[in-house]
């Protein structure tokens, strides 16, 4: 750690360079959480000016003791001068506003630009939308908080936060209690594990039985609805059920616009596994018949025991466990909103405008910051009752502790977006000792009125405004837009100044050419809450990053399904964290050595659920054509089919034409009388 400096100092400096205590660095516990260790770090003493003369006097014995350490240090302490004095003159400073007007500017001009300025700018870096925050949606899975829990603190210690005397001068310390809880994979399979291993913690094979019962009793509803039986239907079972998922699996890899393409007879478009594993007429009444609950016992809408999750509760009372219980959590945790493409509009979408996915169904998640593992999920299943605001404002917190429940007392370091952060939740999770940090908006209940837009006006680039109260810290800055933010594991005052991309580039850091322009290598100052959350709030989009790469399922109009393959492509990637943090990168047992990626992965895992089984060719054409009161089994043979010859469906498949009247009864196919009969038959 550097040196302070002799005599009245603007910054502190924290850090120097990236091989400064880089052992303190990798710890955590003398940096702040998960920055790169690049970034330059100052801290700017608070000081509370006690009149305009002193102030201006205090500026000049400054300035002039600058100039003199300049003169004696030639060019600043550890060579930070420069930046320190291109940071103070850019306006990074830490003010507390006080008074009912806020910050005194001294020009109308500047109030009126404020007032302007207000009226369009854009809160949040990462925000869920506006729309959305102010409709009464719903979510699965939760205990109904009261209303005084979100409206009003239960411990009255932390006071009221809508109080004017609630906030106080940016001066307190911060005070967080270090993470020692366990994490990471939890009894992983042993070092010959293979993907289908890692994949059966997360999705037993209880599940696939489960779909099993549930396909084949649908199955026989359907057909009891209808009148009659479907003759091109039999009972399923769990290796064709697994083969059914692997090869939804390897669609996602190589991927075709109809599902009937893997079938076809072109040899450059239809695929040799997918016509050993099961025909495509197999393939499509398994997907007609896919179940995961019993329909017939289904509570309807107003009826007692409703749950709007009937369709897929089976399978999210499994994998909340096996999800929760595989991977521990880690120190740093994100909690945002994940959207899923739907075919159509079904009941349980949200809009949401300024997102890149304006319409989907939404699922609110829980992910590591540092691997992207997902330990739990929340879904939306629609609108509430009522539609007053005051549910609507309680809905990201209620999403938020329904999320972390478990996690009470650990310490942990959650990053959200501004549809949860609130001064309430943030309260609330620091009592169950949880840290916080992420943007909020300024009209959120209990945000320091001195910091609203109207009040601090129009911000220079790196111009940051703060309160305290205890370890809560407010921050009003502008970065791109202008930010609110809300923390509880960030002391006020510190400025992170991360090397500038345009900058490097321009002196040639990319070439190998080290040399750096004093004042110029730095970027835009930011305050420590905006850096912490830019670095960690990344936990979900990495889980989305990798989930989206290859999509598992196709479209349909059953909303349900969309849960279903969502779940199965999440336990995907959750075991493919596992696998690689587990064996630290190694790949399995068996793996010829090249580089192991997620695709690599998904490939192996679809080849063991599929495994060795092939579906029985002739066995539904045979199904048609057997008498059902007949007790012999009729056997293949080669016969006269008609007396107009047909083409050979064997040459068919090998992209030849030949015709024939002789073929198999039992399989409805002409043949022709050399070796085709044996070679369809094998």
């Amino acid at each position: 750690m550097a040196t302070a400096r002799k005599g009245r100092e603007l910054f502190t400096v924290l850090e120097t360079s990236a091989d400064a205590e880089s052992a303190a660095a990798c710890d955590g516990r003398e940096t702040p959480l998960n920055l790169s260790a690049d970034v330059k770090w100052f801290e700017i003493p608070y000081r509370k000016p006690d009149s305009e003369e002193e102030d201006g006097a205090r500026e000049e014995e400054e300035e002039e003791e600058e100039e003199e350490e300049e003169e004696e240090d030639g060019g600043g302490v550890n060579g930070f001068a420069d930046a320190a004095g291109s940071v103070a003159g850019g306006g990074c400073n830490i003010i507390l506003v006080t008074g009912s007007n806020g910050v005194e500017h001294g020009h109308e001009e500047e109030e009126e630009r404020a007032e302007e300025h207000a009226e369009d700018c854009y809160y949040s870096t990462s925000d869920a939308d506006a729309a959305s925050d102010d409709s009464d949606l719903d979510f699965s899975d939760l205990e109904e908080e009261e209303r005084g829990s979100f409206f009003g603190l239960e411990d009255g210690a932390d006071g009221d936060c809508a109080s004017p005397d609630f906030w106080g001068e940016p001066d307190q310390l911060v005070a967080t209690e270090p993470f020692s809880a366990a994490s990471g994979p939890q009894h992983p399979p042993g070092g010959h594990a293979d993907a289908r291993d890692y994949f059966r913690t997360l999705f037993p094979d209880s599940l696939f039985e489960h779909m099993v019962e549930q396909t084949n009793k649908h199955a026989l509803y359907r057909q009891r609805r209808c009148g009659k039986a479907d003759p091109h239907w039999h009972p399923t079972d769990a290796r064709e059920m697994k083969a059914y998922v692997g090869l939804n699996v390897l669609m996602g890899i190589n991927q075709l616009p109809d599902a009937g393409m893997y079938w076809a007879s072109d040899i450059f478009i239809g695929n040799a596994g997918f016509k050993k594993t099961m025909t495509a007429r197999r393939f499509e009444k398994l997907t007609q018949y896919l179940q995961l609950c019993d329909q017939e016992a289904e509570p309807g809408r107003g009826e007692r025991g409703y749950d709007g999750l009937f369709k897929v509760r089976s399978l999210l009372d499994v994998l909340e466990n096996t999800m929760w219980d595989a991977y521990m959590p880690n120190r740093c945790l994100t909690i945002d909103r994940c959207a899923i493409a739907v075919k159509g509009r079904p009941p349980p979408t949200q809009c949401m405008p300024p997102k890149p996915l304006r319409k989907g169904l939404t699922v609110w998640m829980l992910c590591d910051s540092r691997s992207g593992y997902c330990h739990r999920t929340r879904i939306h299943v629609g609108k509430r009752g009522g539609g007053d605001e005051a549910a609507a404002a309680s809905l990201g917190y209620r999403v938020a502790t329904s999320l972390v429940r478990g996690l009470e007392g650990r310490y942990h370091h959650l990053f959200m977006d501004s549809f949860f952060t609130s001064v309430p939740l943030i309260q609330r999770l620091l009592r169950d000792g949880l840290y916080a940090c992420g943007p909020t908006r300024p009209t959120r209940r209990g945000y320091p009125e001195v910091l609203l837009p109207r009040n601090v006006g129009k911000l220079s680039p790196g111009e940051f405004y703060q309160c305290q109260r205890g370890n809560l810290v407010a921050t009003v800055t502008r970065d791109v837009k202008m930010v609110c933010c809300l923390s509880t594991n960030s002391a006020p005052g510190i400025v992170g100044i991360s090397p500038g991309q345009q900058q490097r580039e321009a002196y040639g850091e990319g070439e190998g050419n080290s040399v750096e322009a004093p004042g110029l290598a730095f970027g835009v100052p930011r305050p420590l809450p905006l850096l912490l959350y830019q670095e960690n709030m990344r936990g979900v989009d990495l889980c989305d990053q990798l989930r989206e790469c290859y999509q598992v399922g196709r479209p349909c109009k059953k909303w349900w399904r969309y849960f279903l393959w969502f779940y199965v492509n999440l336990c995907i990637v959750n075991a493919y964290v596992i696998l690689r943090e587990s064996r630290g990168g190694a790949p399995p047992a068996g793996f010829n050595g090249k580089q192991f990626t997620q695709r690599h992965f998904r490939v192996r895992l679809a080849q063991q659920l599929i495994g060795d089984y092939q579906g029985a060719r002739g066995m539904e054409r045979a199904a048609r054509k057997r008498h059902a009161d007949s007790p012999i089994e009729y056997g293949h043979r080669l016969e006269r089919m008609s007396e107009r010859s047909r083409r050979c469906r064997n040459c068919t498949n090998k992209g030849l034409r030949h015709e024939s009247v002789f073929g198999c009864k039992i399989c409805n196919v002409h043949l022709c009388r050399g070796g085709c009969f044996s070679e369809f038959h094998k």
